[in-house]
């Protein structure tokens, strides 16, 4: 039996032992998720819902919507959400503090068209002179809550240069839309999480933010406080844990716990 052949029979065992381990009857677990972990839920929903027999529903939101609408009693099984997010969420009693659990980060990264030439946001100075002389940028909009527009405007304010900024923002009402306004040439410059960017055709990924100006965004998964079938909310999280989910996290250009 080749290496090959035995890491599949373990990865099926694996998915078998998991699927065994689970609640007999199938639910319907709903879901609050980050828009940062859509690429992965994505993959990793079809594979749950097949190793288990409980359906996913799951909505998307920014990372601050997300926790708003827990915090606002919108009915929901698990959350998944910026760290930080859930922990006030956990210190609000809205959802369970034992079942709080990291899945995984990013940081965030400059996007141009494909082909374009690089600009040099090598240092602080270097990202200052590269967005003064770009004739346009694009990033999410703070006001919506997402973490990496936040985060970027207050980049902005450090450089100083946000008022300079201003009229050559194109805001980005989605994050898959980022690094479409980019290789549509509806902007020049486009800022947002790595794992957002990376499978976006026709743009090429400049790097990270340099430095400190980088942002390592966590996110994390708890269980609602009330949850119609906790055991079916937790068979989730167990599953997000497994070598099969950590694979499709890192295939996805995050960091897995």
């Amino acid at each position: 039996m080749t290496s090959s052949i035995r890491m599949g029979a373990s990865g099926f065992s694996a998915l078998l032992a998991f699927a065994l381990s689970v609640a007999a009857e199938a639910a319907e677990i709903k879901v609050i998720c980050a828009v940062g972990m859509q690429p992965v839920m994505q993959d990793i929903g079809p594979m749950f819902e097949r190793a288990t027999g409980h359906k996913l529903a799951i909505m998307f939101a920014t990372g601050g919507a997300t926790v708003q609408r827990v915090r606002d009693a919108e009915a929901t099984d698990v959350v998944i959400a910026i760290r930080e997010g859930i922990d006030s969420l956990v210190k609000a009693e809205k959802v369970l503090a034992s079942t709080a659990t990291v899945l995984a980060s990013t940081g965030i990264s400059v996007a141009i068209r494909k082909g374009a030439p690089r600009p040099d946001i090598s240092s602080l100075e270097a990202l200052k002179r590269t967005l003064l002389t770009a004739k346009s940028i694009t990033y999410l909009n703070p006001a919506d809550g997402a973490a990496s527009g936040i985060h970027f405007a207050k980049v902005l304010d450090r450089l100083g240069i946000a008022n300079e900024l201003k009229s050559k923002t194109v805001f980005a009402a989605r994050a898959s839309e980022v690094g479409v306004i980019v290789a549509k040439g509806e902007a020049e410059i486009g800022v947002l999480q790595f794992q957002l960017l990376f499978s976006v055709p026709g743009i090429d990924i400049v790097g990270p933010l340099p430095g400190d100006l980088q942002s390592t965004t966590v996110f994390s998964i708890a269980i609602s406080g009330t949850a119609k079938d906790a055991q079916a909310a937790k068979a989730l999280i167990d599953f997000l844990r497994t070598p099969e989910a950590v694979a499709v996290i890192k295939a996805k250009g995050m960091e897995p716990g």
